[in-house]
């Protein structure tokens, strides 16, 4: 049974220019809104993620307690259960999806949190990866609705070494010979865990490489954790959905938008919000320094790194110290 709900938006205008047709936005939401509506706390998806993917940061004494807080989780535009290629009707279909943009993805939250719920105030956005540059918009797209931001493991700008990557990607899972310019018969399989080979040696640190850190997890060799892990980790995606994503990482940046029109210092000034910005001390997608950049833009931002070797999956729930340090300093965070 479906553990979500969907909210309809209609014909939305993206900022390609393109309309899309019916659109929806899946979400699932933890705990109740109180009678001020003032204890929500948004925490959107990320790249491949679902919502289910983020509820390791949430239950009964952890810093996103259901019971003290009305949670959040939007599924991003293209992760198959908000509007994606996968189940867009025609023209829109399958390589036809249009891109979707960051800032497409934070508005359409925007109308489900204050339309469909009547909030607001916000007493924290948070999320990890493309949920972290989502994070950053919200600050900078509403910033005397949100009260706090939390992004860990991600920019407020997507750099052009990480657009490469993201690139790089694509372009491995569209070298598959079933790929028929995004009309497929059946997944590309072959793409996929291409895809998957081009991701693994940029979602860890090369400390984790070179310990053998990933026997922590039961894989004995480098060989059996790509084969066993990394060429099967995108096989239940749709192949145009992953892609739509990459591309939506790729445009990344909170000042590419009307308010701030490429004034990337400016968007981040806007950020009146208290911020608590948390990198992957080994992050290579979203190296720390970038963080720091961003942060001395900030008014009221603090920058403290998760000090891992788990890379950018230091923020993904799958490492126990990791977790638990972003669960207590998020509860510090929250206490202020």
């Amino acid at each position: 049974m479906r553990d979500y709900e969907i909210y309809e938006l209609g014909d939305v205008l993206l900022q390609s220019g393109v309309i899309l047709p019916n659109a929806i936005l899946a979400y699932k939401t933890y705990g109740t809104l109180n009678a001020a509506k003032d204890n929500v706390i948004v925490y959107p998806t990320w790249f491949a993620g679902l919502h289910t993917d983020n509820e390791w940061l949430i239950g009964p004494g952890k810093a996103l307690d259901p019971e003290k807080y009305f949670i959040i989780i939007p599924n991003m535009l293209g992760n198959g259960l908000s509007s994606s290629p996968s189940n867009t009707a025609p023209p829109y279909d399958h390589g036809n999806f249009p891109v979707v943009t960051i800032y497409d993805n934070v508005r359409l939250q925007h109308q489900l949190v204050t339309k469909k719920f009547g909030i607001s105030k916000i007493a924290l956005v948070v999320g990890w990866s493309l949920g972290a540059v989502q994070t950053f918009q919200w600050g900078a797209s509403y910033p005397d609705m949100v009260k706090r931001i939390a992004p860990f493991g991600g920019t407020a700008q997507t750099r052009p070494h990480a657009q490469i990557v993201f690139a790089s990607m694509i372009a491995a899972l569209q070298a598959d010979s079933t790929w028929e310019n995004g009309f497929y018969k059946q997944q590309p399989t072959a793409g996929l865990a291409a895809m998957g080979r081009v991701y693994a040696p940029w979602g860890f640190s090369q400390a984790y490489y070179l310990e053998q850190l990933y026997q922590q997890d039961g894989y004995h060799t480098s060989e059996d954790y790509l084969v066993n892990y990394w060429d099967q980790v995108f096989l239940t995606f749709d192949a145009n959905d992953l892609i739509t994503m990459l591309r939506t990482g790729i445009s990344g940046d909170i000042s590419a938008n009307q308010a701030y029109n490429g004034d990337f210092e400016l968007a981040l000034r806007s950020i009146t919000a208290c911020a608590l910005v948390m990198p992957g001390s080994t992050d290579l997608f979203f190296p720390p320094q970038d963080n720091n950049y961003e942060v001395q833009c900030m008014p009221n931002a603090r920058f403290l790194p998760i000090d891992s070797k788990w890379g950018h999956c230091a923020g993904i729930g799958q490492h126990e110290p990791d977790s638990e340090f972003i669960d207590q300093q998020l509860k510090i965070f929250l206490g202020e």
